[in-house]
């Protein structure tokens, strides 16, 4: 995907290629009738996810926000969340981009989920994992890796130690509270109810703006406040935290990356009327 420059920044989207998870799940209690007219079901009701991480260049800084799936889980693994065969995964994306995972100083976590940080650490020669960044400080909410280390069992599944554990053993983490700046400009910012300590990653220079919704608003048919995902642990909260972005991101012009959009990964939120909201991509 071609670089958008956003002030001082220069944002680039880069993929670890889809997966698939249950359209009943990602759409809660909206019915199928409604969102199949947005996303297509196979036969087992699954749609295409995809695995949007954002590279930020900032002078000598080069922050990635999120890690997609990684390399590390079997055969069997992968077979159930239906990995894409033959996909560039993130290593790549990234070197297609013009740079090395050496290149990258700093990566912000949204959160601890499987399908977001995956990429954080690499398996070694000796099978031992390693950070596949070996040059980056890790950002990571400190609530997300208290609650990732003693998972309740609706979520225990999406959490692997592996993915920062050896990190935290390497000194390479930085943990945040409510909200950090990352680099000048860059900001992780708690907006909770997917989980308790989800963030969203935000990017301001003057009055340009862009934000990585991360699951807050994880594809562009996610857009009306009352359409949640079933994996969200704290629907509620979602709402509320819907509630307080989407006018904002509305009334500004933010650009916005849809994490797990499988096609249309950029965006901008729109008010429809007062209260209702829609997504409106954006193309390069």
């Amino acid at each position: 995907m071609s670089a958008i420059d956003l002030g001082r920044f220069r944002l680039r989207v880069v993929s670890d290629g889809r997966f698939k998870l249950d359209g009943g799940a990602m759409f809660g209690v909206v019915p199928k009738k409604l969102w199949q007219q947005h996303k297509s079901a196979d036969p087992e009701n699954r749609i295409d996810m995809g695995t949007n991480c954002l590279l930020i260049e900032s002078g000598r800084d080069l922050v990635l926000v999120d890690t997609g799936l990684g390399d590390k889980q079997d055969a069997r693994y992968e077979e159930i969340f239906a990995y894409e065969p033959g996909a560039q995964r993130l290593p790549d994306s990234i070197r297609a981009a013009g740079f090395e995972p050496g290149d990258v100083t700093h990566v912000v976590l949204s959160h601890l989920h499987f399908d977001h940080c995956g990429w954080n650490t690499r398996l070694d020669a000796a099978g031992n994992p390693v950070a596949t960044f070996p040059n980056a400080r890790y950002f990571l909410s400190r609530g997300e890796v208290e609650h990732a280390r003693q998972p309740n069992e609706r979520d225990r599944s999406s959490y692997f130690r592996w993915n920062w554990e050896p990190l935290i053993e390497a000194g390479q983490v930085e943990l945040f509270d409510d909200s950090c700046e990352v680099v000048p400009g860059v900001r992780a910012e708690k907006a909770p109810g997917h989980n308790a300590d989800m963030c969203v990653v935000t990017v301001v220079d003057g009055e340009e703006r862009a934000i990585f919704l991360a699951d807050l608003v994880p594809t562009q048919a996610h857009a009306p406040i009352g359409w949640l995902m079933g994996y969200d642990l704290y629907p509620l909260q979602s709402l509320e935290s819907k509630r307080s972005w989407l006018p904002r991101l509305a009334e500004e012009g933010w650009l916005c990356v849809f994490e797990h959009d499988a096609d249309l990964p950029l965006g901008r939120i729109v008010s429809e009327k007062p209260g209702r909201f829609a997504a409106r991509p954006i193309s390069l």
